[in-house]
């Protein structure tokens, strides 16, 4: 895609999952990829020069200082930053009354207070690079109800609320927008997802799988890939006219129930 080879990028949760899959499209691609994530085990992978061997950052997005000092670093180091990916993200799935005051603010914290704190923190940087971008990972769940995801739910609907606001604010030297995958199976979020289902539908997984394969228009689930795809595309120049928008990457599923919660 045309403008992402030699983009500075920032990529939150950038050591698994829907980050990690786009940190390694877009350095695929040709770009310079900064993973911020937590500190552990993920996040040293993600900096081994054997294996991606992306420049990371370790901050817990939560706190505004924290963002502040991991732009600083990341600017520093790679001499200015051109596009922010927001991916770091948390999930809990539980009936309203098991959810407590600490699993609402864990991820209204991390999913939306964070995603502003971030923004807010590279604002300048990206500004001043004159192709800037910023694309959030929200959610299906931040289209449309779904069920015992009452915290995620908010801070994705919340999330779309503040790119929209961003996008008028930041522009036209910075275009804003978001994604909005449903479940991807194959990272850590979307096994949290599909184990839920199984429990609640009890199927198993297999079983689960081949009621959303079915339930999907285009025939298959979503993957990191896919999501990561899109992020790639709306920070390309083939966008550069594109802001404020959510994108749905659900192959179809907004046409349909919820696929795979079903009851049996």
């Amino acid at each position: 895609m045309k403008g992402i080879s030699g983009r500075r990028v920032l990529v939150t949760g950038g050591a698994s999952g829907i980050g990690l899959a786009t940190a390694r499209l877009l350095a695929g691609e040709g770009a310079r990829v900064a993973v911020v994530d937590l500190p552990g085990a993920n996040l040293e992978r993600a900096g081994d020069p054997d294996g991606d061997g992306f420049l990371t950052v370790a901050a817990d997005v939560r706190g505004r200082a924290a963002n502040e000092a991991a732009v600083a670093e990341v600017v520093e180091r790679l001499g200015g930053l051109d596009a922010l990916v927001l991916s770091a993200g948390v999930i809990h799935i539980k009936p309203l009354a098991d959810v407590t005051e600490e699993d609402w603010d864990l991820t209204i914290d991390v999913n939306l207070k964070g995603a502003f704190l971030m923004a807010q923190a590279a604002a300048p940087a990206l500004r001043q690079s004159g192709r800037g971008r910023i694309v959030a990972i929200s959610s299906d769940a931040g289209r449309r109800w779904v069920p015992l995801l009452h915290a995620y739910s908010a801070s994705k609907f919340g999330l779309i609320g503040v790119m929209q606001a961003l996008a008028g604010e930041l522009a036209p030297e910075v275009t804003v927008n978001a994604v909005c995958p449903v479940s991807t199976p194959n990272t850590g979020m979307g096994q949290q997802v599909m184990a839920w289902k199984t429990s609640a539908t009890d199927r198993t997984a297999e079983e689960v799988l081949a009621d959303i394969r079915s339930l999907f228009p285009l025939g298959r689930t979503c993957s990191g890939e896919d999501v990561a795809a899109a992020v790639a595309f709306l920070m390309s120049d083939q966008a550069s006219f594109i802001t404020g928008v959510a994108l749905d990457v659900d192959g179809g599923a907004s046409l349909n129930s919820m696929p795979g919660a079903a009851q049996s």
